[in-house]
């Protein structure tokens, strides 16, 4: 639980946020209320209306943050798979972060400082598949991105819900994805029957 301490310290923004994030993460984003919030940081239930108009300023907030990380996470990976296992990692260690991401009807979707993180991040993956080889990009690269992100996402969100732990069988998260995207991502796997 965040303190009264912090917000006197001037930091009342980021212990919104990262009382959000506890919040989203124990809860769900549905959960979250800025009065709630402004009860755990210690502060009146109008001091957060300060940093954030609103529940959709405050998630707008949690979504760009999100996708500045999420771009440096991906940022260092040498190819597509790796893209990938970087993704399920992102998903891991930021869930909060992660719901948020991709449920636009929760936050304002042109907002300007979201609207740079997420290009760095699409920008970031969608660069993973020039390292494909030419067998694997198919005829439309567009598609074999949105196969990736789709392998990607779903392996994730699958991991976070808990549907994958009989499947894995013990086996760690990232390699059993760097398996499958193997398997979908093998040169010659694009061409079909």
């Amino acid at each position: 639980m965040t303190s009264e301490r912090t917000y006197h310290h001037g930091d009342l923004r980021r212990a919104l946020l990262t009382a959000a994030l506890d919040v989203v993460a124990a809860e769900g984003p549905d959960a979250l209320s800025l009065r709630d919030l402004a009860r755990r940081a210690g502060v009146s239930h109008a001091a957060p209306a300060h940093h954030f108009k609103d529940r959709a300023g405050l998630l707008t907030a949690v979504a760009a943050e999100g996708y500045a990380l999420f771009a440096d996470a991906l940022a260092d990976a040498p190819d597509l798979r790796e893209r990938g296992v970087a993704y399920v990692r992102f998903a891991t260690r930021h869930p909060a972060h992660f719901q948020v991401m991709f449920r636009p009807e929760l936050y304002r979707a042109d907002d300007p400082a979201l609207l740079t993180a997420k290009a760095r991040a699409t920008e970031t993956l969608r660069a993973g598949i020039s390292t494909l080889p030419d067998a694997a990009h198919g005829e439309d690269p567009r598609l074999t991105g949105i196969a990736a992100w789709s392998l990607a996402h779903g392996f994730a969100t699958l991991l976070l819900t808990g549907n994958l732990a009989d499947a894995l069988e013990g086996r760690a998260p990232e390699d059993a994805f760097r398996a499958l995207a193997g398997l979908v991502f093998a040169p010659g796997a694009a061409e079909g029957p």
